[in-house]
């Protein structure tokens, strides 16, 4: 895919913290050992594969501005690789911040869109539905 201008991670690490990475025995909210921040990654040539095979919905998506880059906004907006769910996944430290109007907008027009669409923060998850409410998850 060709690199969209300005939409460079630049000093952006947020999915080396919220992801987990069991093969790296990384959890969710806990920084990569191998996060060399604005540096980037210190195992990129030899990284697993799911982390060969992420990709930024930010950094691929047009519509999405600046002003939503994960680091900025506190949430990564991902697609499921397993299924057709839209996440947006936080800090566990931060877990409310797909409240972010800027974000809760998005969430909810994926939504209207027909998407199942879930808020992600450690073990929590909430569930947002197209007429804007939200359902935290067992």
């Amino acid at each position: 895919m060709l690199d969209i201008p300005g939409k460079a991670c630049g000093p952006c690490h947020f999915c080396c913290k919220v992801l987990e990475i069991e093969e790296m025995k990384k959890t969710a909210g806990k920084l990569c050992e191998h996060c060399a921040g604005a540096g980037g990654c210190g195992v990129y040539a030899t990284r697993p594969e799911v982390c060969r095979d992420y990709y930024c919905q930010w950094k691929e998506d047009r519509g999405l501005p600046a002003t939503m880059r994960p680091d900025k906004v506190g949430t990564l907006l991902m697609d499921d690789p397993d299924s057709d769910e839209y996440h947006a996944v936080c800090d566990p430290e931060k877990p409310f911040s797909w409240r972010n109007p800027l974000i809760f907008r998005h969430l909810v027009s994926e939504a209207k869109a027909g998407r199942m669409v879930v808020a992600k923060a450690g073990l929590r998850a909430w569930r947002i539905y197209s007429d804007g409410h939200w359902q935290e998850s067992a």
